[in-house]
């Protein structure tokens, strides 16, 4: 998928959340560096927001999924898929994340099939919340189907 194909809603934060996997320890250090309102920030648009590899809620096996990209300059960088992502978003439940979803429901980036599959294997942290996970993922299969109804009566 080329970037020029990825929804504007799905690419506008300038938060990166990341952690050194290597050396956890570093987060803060790296931040101070690349962190919210440094330089770097102000130079690239975007910066690094440290947080733990246990902080969001994912699906088990999710770092088995990670898309890995190599920077020219030999970093290596790791990125979650899509769909765990959309699942900890689910979680979070902000209105930003619920945009990002959706968006990317829309553009076919994300499934839900996929993301059905996978919440199966997510540990909540109780059973309301695995619930308002639930209850959002039909409102957004609805959503998608009213959507998909709508073009192909057009």
């Amino acid at each position: 998928m080329s970037p020029n194909s990825i929804p504007l809603e799905m690419t506008v934060s300038n938060e990166v959340d990341s952690y050194p996997e290597i050396h956890p320890d570093l987060a803060s250090d790296l931040a101070k560096e690349w962190g919210q309102g440094t330089e770097y920030e102000r130079r690239n648009g975007y910066y690094f927001d440290p947080i733990s590899p246990k902080l969001p809620t994912m699906p088990g096996d999710w770092e088995s999924r990670l898309l890995v990209k190599k920077t020219a300059s030999g970093i290596t960088m790791k990125f979650a898929d899509p769909n765990d992502v959309a699942i900890s978003k689910y979680t979070r439940g902000e209105k930003k994340d619920h945009e990002w979803i959706r968006a990317g429901l829309s553009a076919s980036i994300l499934s839900l099939v996929t993301i059905d599959y996978r919440l199966r294997d997510t540990l909540f942290l109780d059973q309301a919340e695995h619930e308002r996970v639930k209850a959002a993922i039909e409102d957004d299969r609805n959503w998608l189907q009213s959507l998909r109804s709508s073009a192909a009566t057009r």
